[in-house]
């Protein structure tokens, strides 16, 4: 059995024993906080768990690094959209020790796909620069830096929406904050 195919069998008996009853909210945050931080597998239950959020809390909103690499990117958009619809007011962007993104380019990911079936076509397209769009973060703190000061910065951030970067100990929980 696929593990997809597990995650739906426990899904319908998850939804027989109604165990969602303990995470019933609505779709605004009671908070009025958005946490922009990584995907990273260590981070799915410790990131809450370190900060203190329950389900209902906060917008959390992933991606690799915790970046905005476009003022125009899904991110950023979430952001929006939650100060605009959803009555955020405060902003965290919390990236983490140990990131994969530290040091990710398109070389690191090019041999792969071509591996896997990719057509060198696609990774020479000229409407994307595929070593701009894949390119990781050398540097945690600047990063984090960067990305507060991109929401900060962004035409449609309201400026009474406050934005604070942290670095979270991937195996620990401990935040750092980002100055």
């Amino acid at each position: 059995m696929s593990t997809i195919d597990q995650i739906v069998e426990f899904n319908r008996e998850f939804v027989a024993g109604k165990g969602y009853e303990r995470h019933l909210t609505d779709k605004y945050p009671s908070k009025k906080l958005a946490v922009l931080s990584c995907m990273d597998t260590r981070l799915s239950v410790l990131l809450q768990e370190a900060l203190g959020l329950k389900n209902g809390d906060a917008k959390i909103i992933k991606n690799a690094g915790a970046v905005i690499p476009s003022p125009w990117d899904s991110a950023m958009r979430s952001l929006i959209v939650a100060v605009y619809e959803l009555g955020v007011t405060e902003i965290m962007v919390v990236a983490h020790t140990t990131c994969g993104a530290c040091h990710m380019s398109f070389g690191h990911f090019k041999e792969e796909m071509l591996r896997r079936g990719i057509p060198e076509a696609e990774l020479t397209r000229s409407d994307v620069d595929l070593d701009a769009w894949l390119e990781g973060f050398h540097d945690t703190e600047r990063s984090v830096r960067s990305t507060v000061e991109a929401v900060v910065n962004h035409p449609l951030m309201p400026s009474d929406v406050t934005v604070r970067g942290f670095i979270i100990d991937s195996a620990t929980g401990e935040l750092a904050e980002v100055k």
